[in-house]
């Protein structure tokens, strides 16, 4: 369902008949790592749900292009510094959020997907052409 920054991929069943798989899991908290410091969080699972009801709504094979996961405390504030959209609290930091990309999809359907799901916040950055979801309270911005 997704790759990487680092030119990895990951396309894994991690839920099957109302159980989550923890050994499935393992591989997305190390494939959502922060790439900058190789250091891994456990990833919110309500995160992994909202991007993959996304990710079936726009009805694709293609994989999402990670372009954040989770970020450290010391990561975001790298690039909080360069960045005024870059948010002191992010939910990046706290493995509940993720900026994807999908070359066959813009910017606008997969936020229009990911609103459909009613779950957690979802950016449009057209310009970088990416879009936010996190399993925080249900909330939009960008254009």
């Amino acid at each position: 369902m997704y790759s990487g920054r680092t030119g990895e991929s990951i396309d894994t069943i991690y839920w099957i008949d109302g159980e989550y798989i923890r050994p499935a899991l393992d591989e997305v908290d190390h494939f959502m790592r922060d790439w900058h410091s190789n250091q891994t969080k456990v990833i919110d699972v309500r995160a992994i749900d909202i991007m993959a009801a996304s990710h079936s709504l726009l009805e694709t094979d293609e994989s999402y292009l990670l372009i954040s996961g989770y970020r450290t405390p010391q990561t975001n504030a790298m690039l909080r510094a360069k960045s005024r959209s870059v948010a002191k609290n992010s939910l990046h930091v706290k493995g509940m959020a993720a900026d994807l990309r999908l070359r066959s999809r813009s910017v606008s359907q997969i936020a229009h997907a990911a609103t459909a799901c009613r779950a957690g916040g979802v950016g449009r950055y057209t310009r970088s052409d990416f879009v936010h979801m996190d399993c925080g309270p249900v909330r939009s911005w960008g254009s």
